[in-house]
């Protein structure tokens, strides 16, 4: 199976669903050497051996759902609650600017009344008015109407992160409230193609109950969607919810999340995959064995200290202590030691992307 899947990677053909199992269900040491290797090739033929960074700023911690694994969940009343205010956004901007980034990133827990609906829209035009801006802008602020979405495209966003965490309906309904429904997840993904985002979801691997043919059902499901971008990660306890309260020695799983993006990336070979700070909360250096996995994006933060503790999705969260010029200085260190370079100042679409067209032009990509 092995040689088969090398094979398609070098001849740029994407892997079955049986082979994405095979991935995922590999442990022997040596073959799994050859799995990622397979996988980085794919990458760097695909996507090349360039590191896109994209300023990561966690806005606010304020969230309308409660998610049965979130620790910012709605129902978590130890959460010290906080939103920035559009000037601090702004100066996150302006940092991610001079850090030449290329890409800013608008995080947040999930809101979508009018106040800040509005609060985003204009906080997106005056980003976007800042003198000599050219960072792409991604939003990652979950379920909304196809109106809210047309908005913030409008105002100068063009690509959107909504993860899905599973695409089992059973699976879901386990870690969600009775009102949180995939469909409706699901259908935002749909209006995000519609508004002219590029459009990125993901999941976690290792939850409690799933399967590896769970998530093979999920890469097949990115592979459906013809998403742009994927971001992925290990599933990590926070003991202030519900499922840390009934799992709450659950194990973390560093290996079967790199195993999933070498799946995804040698199933749907040119996408970007971020390589995500769960990943570090596993390992030191957890996040350039994605690099050597196949991803190829690294969201670092560049929000102020002073909040970072107070948005915990998980526990153990790496970098909480860091200020964003040595998380920079830090990263450039650690992506040459694995022979990687980051690519300052690009956008880092992938080039099937068909949206925002004349955007990428004009960047040179």
């Amino acid at each position: 199976m092995i040689e088969k899947i090398k094979q398609k990677a070098l001849a740029g053909e994407g892997i079955s669903r049986e082979e994405i199992l095979f991935v995922l269900s590999c442990s022997d040491r040596e073959s799994l050497k050859e799995i990622f290797s397979a996988a980085y090739a794919v990458k760097l033929r695909e996507v090349g051996r360039k590191v896109h960074l994209r300023g990561l700023v966690e806005i606010s911690n304020i969230c309308t759902k409660n998610c049965f694994y979130c620790g910012i969940r709605r129902g978590n009343s130890a959460v010290s609650r906080y939103a920035l205010s559009q000037e601090e956004i702004l100066e996150c901007a302006r940092l991610t600017q001079k850090f030449e980034y290329g890409s800013l990133v608008l995080q947040a827990g999930e809101r979508c009344d009018a106040a800040f609906v509005d609060f985003i829209e204009d906080t997106l035009r005056k980003i976007k008015a800042l003198p000599g801006f050219e960072l792409g802008i991604t939003l990652s602020l979950g379920e909304q109407s196809l109106e809210t979405y047309k908005r913030w495209f409008a105002a100068g966003a063009h690509r959107y992160l909504l993860r899905i965490e599973t695409s089992s309906e059973k699976l879901y309904r386990e870690l969600h409230p009775a009102d949180h429904l995939l469909s409706e997840r699901k259908a935002c993904l749909d209006r995000l193609r519609d508004a002219g985002y590029m459009v990125g979801t993901g999941v976690m691997s290792g939850l409690p109950g799933q399967t590896l043919e769970s998530l093979a059902d999920d890469i097949e499901f990115f592979r459906r969607q013809k998403v742009d971008m994927i971001g992925m990660g290990p599933y990590i306890t926070h003991h202030a919810t519900p499922l840390g309260e009934k799992y709450p020695d659950y194990p973390s799983d560093l290996s079967l999340g790199l195993k999933m993006i070498a799946a995804t990336r040698l199933a749907l070979r040119n996408v970007n995959i971020a390589s995500t700070t769960a990943l570090q909360t596993l390992a030191p250096d957890g996040r350039e064995q994605g690099l050597l996995a196949g991803a190829n994006v690294i969201m670092p933060n560049v929000g102020d200290l002073v909040h970072r503790k107070d948005y915990l999705l998980y526990e153990n969260k790496p970098g909480t202590d860091e200020n964003a010029a040595d998380t920079r200085k830090n990263l450039e260190r650690a992506i040459a030691a694995i022979g990687e370079e980051i690519e300052y100042n690009t956008w880092g679409d992938p080039t099937f992307f068909s949206a925002g067209k004349e955007s990428r032009q004009r960047k040179g990509m």
